[in-house]
């Protein structure tokens, strides 16, 4: 090979190590998976921090990242009156700056109140090519094109919301689909994203005490038929993504289930929530009620409540809100290793350039090295409060804080 193929291969794969999107919540994958290489171990308030921004208002929803613009969503307090505008931004993902703010909701003063973790901007936005997705649970959906247009916005899915609003929609083919498990009725719901009206809504099946929830859904393939698992109060069930019917369910003893699903090994992985997490391995092969068919296996072991897992091969990583960290065999659930992380957690654990991210409440993330023994790498503090799960997009880690936006990369 000649000096000048070498260039071309060189820059082709510094330009692919850099151009992968982060398009929704927990990534391309939806399941915290990055292909970006050069990413730091280490950072602090001095080390390997390209800048640091405040942001706005308030809110725990991810960034998300596309063609060097980041977009993410606010709760910003109004100055005439004690209402909320609630707001999408764009900013540039060089500099930080901001290229332009949107409100697209209004949330009256009067509205349910929410968890004290929780904010009125906690759904991630979902890009899908010039389209923006913002959702704000009971109070709307909203399209925008990347300038900061409404293209249309959906307030007419109504339910009664505990604690505030959470789960993410996600894009399959021509629809969003979202839960909305509510304290009065608990349905998933698909909507046309070119015009924002619902093409089906299908109600959970069973009732319980407490019906609410706040999971987004993740969209597997099995035997080459799409399939749309979506944790709810009481059961985990997948759906028919084209007619909302459902295929499988598995019944739990559960309510407020937080974390996304994870699928590999021919398994969905999924939480069963408060208020004694069991974390089920399910084969995704069955119709119906497969609770006593299909469970591979179980284990209540140090599962978490807010936290989703993270697959990488034959090994599922978890970390509790209480701050227990483990290493599981995915296909038996054997535990490889269990390790107190100091502090406690709400974001999602994230798999980039060989390393596994763990990020605390206090802003301090923890970084190991994959693997069934456990290895850290580092300790890296900010000291400011983060639910927020990571983004990682243009050779970069992009972390929201309750006051900034960080971006953090290697020099």
């Amino acid at each position: 090979m000649d000096r000048f193929a070498v260039l071309t291969l060189w820059f082709g794969l510094v330009a692919c190590a850099h151009a992968e999107d982060w398009p929704e919540f927990r990534g391309p994958t939806g399941q915290g998976h990055s292909t970006t290489t050069g990413l730091p171990a280490e950072w602090g308030p001095t080390r390997n921090i390209t800048w640091k921004v405040e942001v706005p208002g308030s809110g725990w929803s991810s960034p998300v990242v596309s063609r060097g613009k980041i977009y993410l969503t606010s709760a910003v307090a109004k100055t005439r009156d004690p209402g909320l505008s609630l707001q999408v931004l764009c900013l540039d993902a060089k500099t930080g700056k901001s290229v332009w703010a949107q409100e697209v909701l209004e949330e009256p003063s009067n509205a349910p109140r929410i968890h004290r973790k929780n904010s009125h901007a906690s759904p991630t936005p979902l890009l899908a090519g010039d389209r923006l997705y913002a959702h704000f649970g009971h109070q709307g959906i909203v399209c925008l094109d990347l300038n900061g247009k409404i293209l249309w916005k959906n307030t007419s899915v109504k339910y009664a919301p505990v604690h505030g609003n959470g789960g993410t929609p996600i894009l399959v083919d021509d629809v969003l689909i979202f839960s909305c498990d509510g304290g009065d009725k608990a349905f998933v719901v698909a909507l046309d994203a070119a015009t924002g009206k619902v093409r089906w809504k299908t109600d959970r099946p069973f009732k319980q005490a407490k019906m609410f929830c706040f999971s987004t859904p993740l969209l597997i393939s099995v035997n080459g038929k799409k399939q749309v698992v979506s944790p709810g109060p009481g059961l985990v069930a997948a759906y028919d993504p084209t007619d909302g019917k459902e295929i499988w369910h598995v019944r739990y003893n559960g309510y407020s289930v937080i974390p996304r699903p994870v699928y590999g090994n021919g398994l969905v992985y999924v939480s069963s929530g408060y208020d004694s997490p069991v974390l089920y391995a399910i084969r995704p092969e069955g119709t119906g009620d497969v609770t006593k068919t299909h469970v591979a296996w179980t284990t209540n072991k140090a599962v978490s409540h807010t936290p989703s897992f993270l697959l990488h091969g034959e090994e599922l990583y978890l970390v509790s809100d209480r701050g227990v960290a483990s290493c599981l065999d995915a296909k038996t659930g054997k535990v490889h290793w269990t390790e107190r992380l100091n502090g406690n957690f709400s974001a999602s654990p994230l798999l980039a350039d060989g390393k596994i991210y763990f990020q605390d409440e206090d802003g301090t993330a923890t970084v190991i090295k994959p693997g069934k023994t456990f290895q850290q790498l580092a300790r890296n503090a900010l000291d400011e409060r983060t639910l927020a799960s990571y983004a990682i997009a243009d050779g970069a880690i992009f972390l929201r804080s309750d006051k900034h936006l960080y971006r953090i990369e290697s020099k």
